[in-house]
This record gives structure tokens, C-alpha cells and sequence, in this order.
């Protein structure tokens, strides 16, 4: 057998990259990571996940003082935001968080963390600055990168991408965000609520165009309130800076044009694999422009090289790329033949309402050819989200033939928090009636959850016929012919 400096090499110390360091060094690997950027933690830390969601909670924060009259308190006036403040704070919990991942930890651990940019010279090696290092297992999980932009007259004006946001010097005056997913909506509200003016671009005519057009546009007649302006439908067809500020023009679906000009254009219209400079041809590594192709084991087509995390193309989540690093553990370290499972992967959009999803929508319950029923619960009916003044959005189930759950969305206040009990409940095969039974404290928002699982089992309880059988066995009378004739 051949011999090899490490049992494993790992490249990218992103959430999968560090969930497969920890996990092989813990168990005994030598394991070897390296990562290209000064520090661990990958764009989730550093200018995704941690970063927009300290920004969102400010901008949540800013928005509740604004409003503070309709909680029964006196009026405030915001004075304008210093931006700077804001990106201190970003700054510092962005370093709090660094602590769990720094390279002191996974040194501690056992791994060797080393910096640079890996070039594979064969299936088991890498150059990295001169100096041959060869693993018998190795990882690639490398991560992504905003997209570029689709039109080339675009990269005549100046484009932020979300790694630029939380640095930036100043608060923008004005904004236009060129795209309507999930980071552009986030983004949106936030910058909103901090003042600045902004208007969104999509080429289709829906916000989040992989959920359901429905819990879709709850979010958008939200952000729509609080002045965000949107133009669906429309292309962008010409871009320049002629008096120093971007300016762009687009065309809506009818021919339409008009002008808009802003001090910043945010560009989010995907992500890219992060695969340029590994070399992957060199080695006949299958991979194309959506990412490294992996078997239900995380496997190349170079069975000792692996892919995790964004690299792949798949779910690109932080908790995705954890759970595929705790795949590829099972696999390269324990050699189990463990398979990722997505059938229950669970994912959130953080605006104000969040909407959060779990399993099949209708749109991919449809596209499956599934047949489906929905079932619904709305926010106004919560008691806890009434108290909150957050009611807007609702919860909806779908449910097979069978009545299986297939999967939920909910659109509302703390989703991401509550699509958590059906992560629970879907993953570990528990009964519709089981969740119905469960006590829930009052007032939560989870009794939402509760209640749409007691509307489908209510049906049959109270059913004729069981109201009948009832009536027969134990004698009932049967409701007053005018119950609410004391009323009168």
C-alpha cells in the first residue's frame, strides 16, 4: 500500500470543511486543512450567515423603535444611522464566533491547518506553495462565490456582492439589488429599515421564485409596505456610471423601459462553485459550472476524493454542508456506507416575516406529479403572534393521498425557529396525531404547529358518523334545538 503523508486532506475550512477536521482528527486521522482566506470559517462566518444576520437583527431593532407608537409607547424619532456602528458590531461578533473556529481549536484536536491555495499534482497529492503533500483521502470543500454578472455591460458599473455589505463605510443613500432570492430579500428589508431607499430587480415575476408563489408573496406585499419598490418582469438592458453613480435601464415583459440610478447596485443572481484553481482537469475530477458531480456518498468519480458544502452545487446551506461533512466522516474515517438523505432538509429565508420550508412545496409536488391536499393555519389566529403585533403569514401543510405529510412552509413570525419541531417530526416518522397531543405552553407561537395537525385528525373525530356512533352507544341527546336562544 501506498504510503501518504496524511489519512485525510481537507480543502476549505468552511462548515463542511471543519465539521470533517474535527470529526477525522478526533477519531485519530492525521488530517491536514487548508484553506485559502486568512481565517477559518468560511463565507458563512465571515460574509454570509453571521454577518446578515447581526445586520438583520439591527435593522429588526431600528424598524420596532420607528413603530414604537404602535406598541403603546411614546413616538421616537430615528435620527439617521451611522453605519460604521453598525459594521463594529458585525466586526465583533463576527470575532466572538471565530473563537470556536480558530486554528488554536483544530490544532488542539490533533489536525494540521495549513494556508494557501492547493493545486492537485495527481489523485493524491497537492502542491501548496512549492511543497508536495499527499493524502490518501482527500476533501474538497471549497465553498462558492457570488455569481458574475450575466450581462457584460454590468461590469461597466460598480457591483457590491454580499462579501462587500458589511463593510461598507456608510449607510447608502439609495440601493438597487439585482435579484430576488433569498439573500437579495434579506438584504432588501434590511437596508430598508435602515433608511436607505431600494429597489429590487427580477427577471420573473415572483420573489423567491423556488417557493410557492403564495408564501412568496406574503413576503414581498411586507417588504412592499415598508417601501422597499419592486420591478418584476423585468430585464436589465443597459448600465453605466455617467455622473459617477450607477445608473441602469430595464425592460419590462410588455417593452416598457425606464431608469433607475442609485448609490450602490447590490448584485445577487447566484453563486458559483469555488473550483478554478484546484487543478480538478488535471486529475479528471467530473465537475462543470453548477458544481463538483458526488454519488449519494459525497464520492467523486475518484472514489478516495470527496466534494461537501456549496462545491457540490446542492443545498447550498451552511447546515446542508454540515450534515454532507458528517456523511463524508461516516464514510472516509468509519468506512460505513452511509448515503445523504434530503428529504427532510429544512431551510429559511430571515426576513420579517420568515419563511421557512421543509420538504415538498407545491410547485415540486406538482412537478412530481404527486397528488396533494393542503391544509392551513394563519398567524392572526395565534394568540402569541396577536400579542406580538407580528400576525402577518400563515402555515401550510401538504399531505399525500395517504394523508402523509409531505412537507410544510410557513410564512411568519420566527419560522425558522418552528419549521424546527417538523424537522423533528417529519425525520423521525411521528404521527400527525402525536404532535396533536403534545401540550404546547401557552401563548407560543408553536401551537400553530399543533393546530394545523388537530385540523386533519378534528374531521374525523367530529365526524357524522362518529357522532352518531356516539349518540347510539351512550345515549346522547344531541345539541339543543336553539342553543344560543338564552342569548337572546
Amino acid at each position: 500500500m501506498a504510503s501518504h503523508d496524511y489519512d485525510i486532506g481537507i480543502i476549505g475550512g468552511g462548515a463542511a470543511g471543519l465539521t470533517i477536521t474535527a470529526g477525522a482528527a478526533r477519531l485519530g486521522a492525521r488530517t491536514l486543512l487548508i484553506e485559502k482566506e486568512p481565517a477559518l470559517g468560511g463565507d458563512c462566518l465571515h460574509a454570509g450567515c453571521v454577518p446578515s444576520k447581526t445586520l438583520i437583527r439591527t435593522a429588526r431593532l431600528c424598524h420596532a423603535i420607528s413603530r414604537s407608537d404602535c406598541y403603546g409607547l411614546p413616538a421616537v424619532e430615528m435620527g439617521p444611522v451611522d453605519f460604521s456602528r453598525v459594521a463594529a458590531r458585525i466586526r465583533e461578533v463576527i470575532t466572538r464566533i471565530q473563537e470556536h473556529d480558530s486554528v488554536e481549536r483544530f490544532c488542539r484536536l490533533g489536525a494540521e491547518v495549513r494556508f494557501g491555495r492547493p493545486e492537485f499534482a495527481d489523485e493524491h497529492s497537492v502542491l501548496l506553495d512549492g511543497e508536495r503533500l499527499s493524502a490518501r483521502t482527500w476533501v474538497i470543500a471549497t465553498g462558492s462565490s457570488p455569481a458574475p454578472p450575466r450581462q457584460s455591460f454590468l461590469e461597466q458599473i460598480t457591483c457590491l456582492t454580499n462579501r462587500d455589505l458589511f463593510t461598507l463605510p456608510a449607510l447608502p443613500a439609495s440601493m438597487i439589488i439585482l435579484g430576488a432570492g433569498p439573500i437579495a430579500m434579506e438584504m432588501a428589508q434590511a437596508f430598508r429599515r435602515l433608511g436607505t431607499r431600494v429597489d429590487v430587480v427580477q427577471r420573473s415575476g415572483q420573489i423567491l421564485s423556488k417557493e410557492d408563489r403564495d408564501m412568496a408573496d406574503l413576503v414581498m406585499a411586507e417588504l412592499a409596505g415598508e417601501g422597499v419598490r419592486f420591478h418584476l418582469n423585468a430585464t436589465v438592458i443597459d448600465a453605466g456610471e455617467p455622473n459617477g453613480r450607477p445608473r441602469i435601464t430595464i425592460e419590462d415583459k410588455n417593452g416598457g423601459r425606464s431608469t433607475l440610478e442609485a448609490e450602490a447596485v447590490l448584485l445577487a443572481q447566484g453563486r458559483i462553485p469555488n473550483t478554478g484553481t484546484l487543478g480538478l482537469d488535471t486529475i479528471g475530477l467530473e465537475h462543470d459550472g453548477r458544481g463538483i458531480g458526488v454519488d449519494s456518498r459525497m464520492r467523486t468519480n475518484h472514489r478516495h476524493i470527496y466534494a461537501a458544502g456549496d462545491v457540490t452545487g446542492r443545498y447550498q446551506f451552511t447546515h446542508a454542508a454540515g450534515y454532507e461533512g458528517g456523511i463524508v466522516v461516516s464514510n472516509a474515517i468509519f468506512h460505513l456506507p452511509r448515503k445523504a438523505d434530503y428529504t427532510w432538509m429544512p431551510w429559511c429565508t430571515y426576513t420579517d416575516p420568515e419563511l421557512a420550508s421543509i420538504g415538498m412545496n407545491e410547485k415540486r409536488a406538482t412537478e412530481a406529479g404527486i397528488d396533494y391536499t393542503t391544509w392551513s393555519e394563519e398567524f392572526a389566529d395565534n394568540d402569541r403572534a396577536v400579542a406580538e403585533g407580528s400576525d402577518t403569514g400563515r402555515l401550510k401543510m401538504l399531505l399525500d393521498h395517504r394523508e402523509k405529510v409531505i412537507g410544510v412552509q410557513i410564512a411568519g413570525p420566527r419560522a425558522g425557529e418552528l419549521i424546527s419541531q417538523w424537522a423533528v417530526v417529519l425525520g423521525g416518522r411521528v404521527r400527525l396525531s402525536t404532535l396533536a397531543g403534545i401540550v404546547h405552553p401557552y401563548p407560543t407561537l408553536s401551537e400553530i404547529n399543533k393546530r394545523v395537525a388537530g385540523s386533519v385528525l378534528s374531521g374525523k373525530i367530529f365526524s357524522d358518523r362518529v357522532r352518531k356512533g356516539l349518540g347510539f352507544f351512550f345515549r346522547l341527546k344531541g345539541p339543543s334545538a336553539d342553543p344560543c336562544s338564552r342569548l337572546r
